[in-house]
């Protein structure tokens, strides 16, 4: 049926909600995007004869992918709103009951990272013909309420369609707050599932193309005078670069505006990436998984000028790494509440617009020639430890992590995309991977979700198509999510899999061993006579259970092996896997060990020596944080 702009199409709410998404696009600069390229679905009663009717009904207008865990399928949409630079996102729909509540981490997860996903849950009868229904949370004090609701605190923009002409402004309201630089996150449309069947006249303006443009926000002129004046009177002035410039498509504005004035550039983990590792001002991760050059410069930095970033506790070593005695902070970022952060003189603008007027302002000043002198030496000191940690003696023998790492550093090119989230590796990768282009960097560790990363690399997939992606995950991330493998086989795309075997919890182990728990509950062994985990390691074949799920799998033994499966799986055309037990040491994750610290509170009074011991660590540690004032 052709629109027109003019009269009414009758349809099914659901029907008209795919129709409507399909017709939306996002545009910045010039380039334009759909802006939600494809829906994903798990179905069940509460969403079957609604949104899965609709999806049918007009499946030459919106692509469907089917998920096999709602959770997974938020994190594939999320993978592919990263990596299109919130240029498109991805919608996802679920049954009423479990199927809705599955999808809270993910929503959390998009939202937290500034990420635009819509989620379109059903709901149970607005009309309440039967109460309660199949999966209906009986509330005694609220009619109103369903599980639903625990997606309000998640999510950036929240309504529940309880008449068919209330999909109207909801639908409208739901495309700005996607669009919106500074709220975009998770944004969710809750369908009772007999309004999703309701038929309706809609105006046929409804269903009309529309262009949605992100604004590029400039920043007020009393704001920008005072970041000048102290950017232009700094002795150390440092850039801690987040996920804001890679938002704002900033990375050519940063890497001009550094290299001009001179001033070294740092990265949170969302950061890493908007300058290539051999760019000369950049000196790599800052704060607790920070380099030792970058973490140097931020204990005597004089300014620093954040840009797009949150300032989580990873990243300022829980309030312990400015160190100099008055630091002075300059945030430029597009939300005017992290803008405030660290009692900074807030710069409330977009990435990429607020560097150019920066640039502009500051002219020809340049920070002294032995200050750019004393971070390239130690820049160089640095690459020496990264190559350390890489360095393979023995090609015959099992692989540590990092040396894994090292093997895949000599096999990638700038096409290559890495993707992790959670475990030791976000800490090897975030000290160690060079970086060689704006988007090979995708760790995602503002909720750091064990389970992201097999979904979320087909979300990238999706939208990188021809680029080799690699899901690095270890053996309980991938316990926690491996069902999406299935996806991938579906859907025939060539993800490329590494599974680290070190049997067990191996990030949280250390932790729990540096706190005094003594790596109580973080290994992956058979009980002991005693009921301790003291046994033996399970017998688990990882690499089995991805078979079994279709994939091929390579099983290196050797480091040589490894680097001959890694070529392998990277020029393959199906998804692959590479199985590997890696080398367990002192420290899992190898040298250089942390550089900074970390905030975990340890037991303040306590009968065993290593928790005593721990809390003389902590304290000695607590009384180095500052307050920002």
């Amino acid at each position: 049926m052709s629109v027109r702009l003019t009269g009414t199409v009758r349809l099914t709410v659901a029907q008209a909600l795919v129709r409507f998404l399909a017709a939306q696009y996002a545009e910045r600069d010039g380039d334009r995007h759909r802006l939600i390229a494809a829906t994903w679905g798990v179905f069940g009663h509460g969403n079957v004869a609604g949104i899965g009717q609709a999806l049918i009904e007009h499946a030459d207008a919106m692509p469907f992918h089917q998920g096999r865990n709602e959770q997974a399928m938020v994190h594939a949409a999320v993978g592919h709103a990263r990596q299109t630079g919130r240029l498109s996102a991805h919608a996802v729909t679920t049954s009423i009951g479990p199927g809705a509540t599955n999808l809270v981490t993910g929503a959390a997860l998009a939202t937290v990272n500034h990420l635009p996903v819509l989620l379109l849950p059903g709901d149970t009868f607005a009309t309440r013909p039967a109460d309660p229904v199949l999966q209906q949370l009986q509330v005694p004090y609220a009619g109103d309420v369903s599980v639903n609701d625990c997606l309000r605190p998640v999510s950036r923009y929240f309504d529940r369609i309880v008449r068919p002409e209330a999909l109207i402004p909801a639908a409208l309201e739901a495309m700005r707050v996607l669009t919106d630089p500074a709220a975009t996150g998770a944004v969710t449309l809750a369908l009772p599932q007999d309004v999703q069947a309701e038929a309706y006249d809609w105006p046929a303006a409804f269903f009309a193309d529309r262009t949605w443009r992100i604004r590029r926000s400039s920043p007020d002129e009393h704001e920008l005078a005072a970041a000048v004046e102290a950017l232009g009177g700094a002795a150390r002035p440092l850039i801690v670069a987040g996920g804001g410039v890679r938002h704002s498509g900033a990375e050519e504005a940063l890497a001009e505006f550094a290299a001009l004035t001179g001033i070294p550039v740092a990265c949170t983990q969302a950061g890493k990436g908007v300058l290539p590792h051999d760019h000369p001002q950049d000196v790599g991760a800052v704060g607790h998984t920070g380099t030792a050059v970058a973490d140097h410069l931020a204990r005597t930095a004089d300014v620093v000028l954040g840009i797009g970033t949150r300032w989580t506790d990873f990243t300022t070593a829980s309030g312990t790494l400015f160190g100099h005695p008055a630091p002075r902070v300059v945030n430029l970022n597009v939300v005017a509440f992290d803008a405030h952060k660290l009692a900074a003189l807030p710069l409330v603008a977009d990435a990429r617009e607020g560097i150019e007027r920066l640039h502009a302002l500051l002219g020809p000043h340049h920070v002294a020639a032995h200050y750019v002198h004393e971070y390239t030496e130690e820049k160089l000191r640095w690459e020496a430890r990264v190559d350390a940690a890489y360095a393979v003696p023995d090609e015959t023998a099992r692989p540590t992590q990092t040396q894994v790492l090292g093997v895949l550093d000599t096999l990638v090119d700038p096409t290559d995309i890495l993707i992790n989230a959670a475990g030791s590796l976000p800490g090897d990768l975030h000290r160690l991977w060079r970086t060689r282009s704006r988007d090979q960097y995708h760790v995602e560790y503002g909720y750091s979700c064990m389970g992201y990363e097999i979904p979320a690399a087909i979300g990238v997939l999706l939208a990188a198509p021809g680029r080799p992606v690699w899901a690095l995950v270890g053996d309980g991330t991938y316990l926690m999510n491996p069902t999406e493998i299935v996806t991938a086989v579906q859907e025939r795309l060539p993800l490329k899999l590494v599974i680290l075997q070190n049997h067990g919890y191996a990030s949280i182990g250390g932790l729990s061993e540096a706190v005094g728990a003594e790596r109580y509950g973080t290994d992956y062994r058979l009980r002991a006579d005693d009921g301790g985990f003291t046994g033996p390691p399970l017998p688990l074949d990882l690499g089995a259970n991805a078979a079994s799920l279709g994939m091929r799998v390579l099983r290196p033994r050797t480091i040589r092996d490894l680097r001959e499966a890694l070529a392998d799986a990277r020029a393959a055309t199906d998804p692959t896997c590479v199985y590997i037990e890696t080398e367990t040491a002192d420290s899992v994750s190898g040298p250089p060990p942390a550089q900074a610290w970390w905030d975990v509170p340890v037991a303040e009074i306590s009968t065993r020596p290593s928790a005593v011991k721990a809390r003389e660590e902590y304290d000695r540690h607590v009384t180095a944080r500052r307050r920002h004032l």
